[in-house]
């Protein structure tokens, strides 16, 4: 199999690797630099979209960090829809693959990349041919698939300049862009919308509400659901298990290795995410070829069947009127949770195997315990994987808890902001702790 999709790699363009430590202040440059591209592609409109066209899936739009009616109208949907793929089939052992291996890692990368392609060619005509994007003009429809094709690939090529030349990933930044522009609309844009009397801005309508003697303190609900999935998130990424560790090369020298409780981050509602917004576009298939299997589909929602199971509560009404259907989800959503944890462990080489051969190998010990590497692994099978079940069960459920509260930017998309922005800011802090102490580069295992 490597021997027939390795030499497709070559035929696409690449962005070149650093061949030395990329300086702090380089990092913010690109970082920055990628941002501002994003928002920037997010204003680029569809040419020959219809005006009436609405959009479908904006209940997951902000995890899928896509800007309907643009060019990035896909967002991450193609990168995350090709991870799903690759984690299923290599956590299977469908693909034989050990991503310790260099050359193993390398072509996980470039088939994701691939995939990620692929995923945009079929995602951009399926929201077209299905009717989804419908076009102002008959006979623009190829027209409006090459325009989001292309946005999908440079959103492609900007996620990979930013994990190779930036902080964290573009997956993740965007997320938090797009997120975090929803908020600060949501909440304080003081502009009154074409045919209503109160500002847009959740804020500023209670305010005015209040001047015209309308008391209606539910307006403030979806800012307070915000506030509380903050706060929630930022006390749940403190927690964690400390193990003590010793270095064997230096006598007294001890410290802790933090395993935290959120072990897998916040990549399992992510592809939780993903997942769902793929079971939509496929019951919208099965609908048009006249096979409903996932449920009949009417303006490109699901009205009955698995679709509108899995289509995302987003008020607490749902609740009372129909429990059955958000209990099915809730279990769902937090099952695919767990599982895509687990995956997502393995994969990214967080497992105790992995863990414990690079503590090991760099000397490390716990006091009081055998220095060997059958017995490190031994010590982090009792946490890693309870941690790893019950941090994707967490993250689950506060998102699935958040999205029924209609917290802005989306319960799910406020929850995976957090997560970034907390995750961003350790990486930042600990660039620049290395940059002011070189010394301690070896010590964090960056040896470039």
């Amino acid at each position: 199999m490597k021997e027939i999709i390795q030499p497709i790699f070559s035929l696409i363009p690449q962005v070149k690797s650093p061949t030395y430590r990329v300086p702090f202040k380089e990092k913010i440059k690109w970082t920055g630099l990628i941002l501002i591209l994003y928002f920037i592609l997010g204003l680029i409109p569809l040419f020959g979209l219809s005006p009436n066209a609405v959009d479908q899936f904006a209940q997951l739009r902000a995890v899928m960090a896509g800007s309907f009616g643009t060019i990035i109208t896909l967002g991450i949907g193609p990168i995350v829809s090709a991870s799903i793929i690759l984690q299923l089939l290599v956590g299977g052992k469908i693909i034989n693959l050990d991503l310790s291996k260099p050359e193993d890692k390398a072509f996980f990368q470039g088939t994701q990349k691939l995939l990620a392609i692929i995923f945009t060619l079929f995602e951009a005509s399926v929201f077209v041919l299905l009717g989804s994007l419908p076009t102002a003009i008959p006979g623009l429809q190829w027209i409006l698939i090459l325009q989001m094709t292309i946005g999908g690939i440079l959103i492609i090529f900007l996620d990979e300049v930013v994990s190779k030349w930036g902080f964290g990933s573009g997956v993740g930044l965007f997320i938090a862009a797009g997120v975090a522009e929803q908020i600060v609309l949501g909440s304080l844009n003081p502009l009154i919308s074409a045919g209503a009397q109160a500002p847009s801005g959740l804020i500023p309508k209670f305010i005015y509400l209040l001047t015209t003697g309308q008391h209606q303190f539910d307006v403030l609900l979806p800012v307070l659901a915000t506030i509380i999935v903050f706060l929630i998130v930022v006390y749940a990424e403190s927690m964690r298990v400390e193990i003590p560790l010793s270095y064997g090369g230096v006598k007294g020298a001890r410290g802790k290795y933090p395993l935290k409780f959120i072990y897998a981050s916040n990549m399992p509602v992510i592809l939780t995410s993903a997942l769902l917004l793929n079971v939509q576009l496929f019951a919208q298939i099965f609908q048009r070829i006249g096979f409903p299997i996932l449920g009949d589909v009417v303006n490109g929602r699901a009205i009955n069947g698995i679709g509108l199971i899995l289509t995302t509560p987003s008020s607490l009404s749902i609740i009372y009127t129909d429990p059955l259907r958000v209990l099915i989800y809730g279990i769902v959503f937090i099952a695919s949770c767990i599982l895509f944890a687990v995956l997502w462990v393995e994969l990214s080489g967080i497992g105790p195997k992995q863990v414990s051969k690079q503590l090991h190998g760099m000397g490390m010990q716990i006091p009081g315990h055998r220095s060997s590497r059958a017995h490190f692994e031994k010590i982090l099978k009792r946490y890693i994987p309870a941690i790893t079940i019950l941090g994707g069960a967490f993250v689950g459920l506060l998102a699935f808890g958040a999205d029924l509260t209609g917290a802005l930017g989306g319960g799910t998309g406020v929850l995976l902001t957090v997560g970034i922005v907390y995750k961003l800011y350790e990486e930042i802090a600990q660039e620049q702790l290395m940059d002011m102490h070189p010394m301690l580069r070896n010590f964090l295992g960056d040896s470039k």
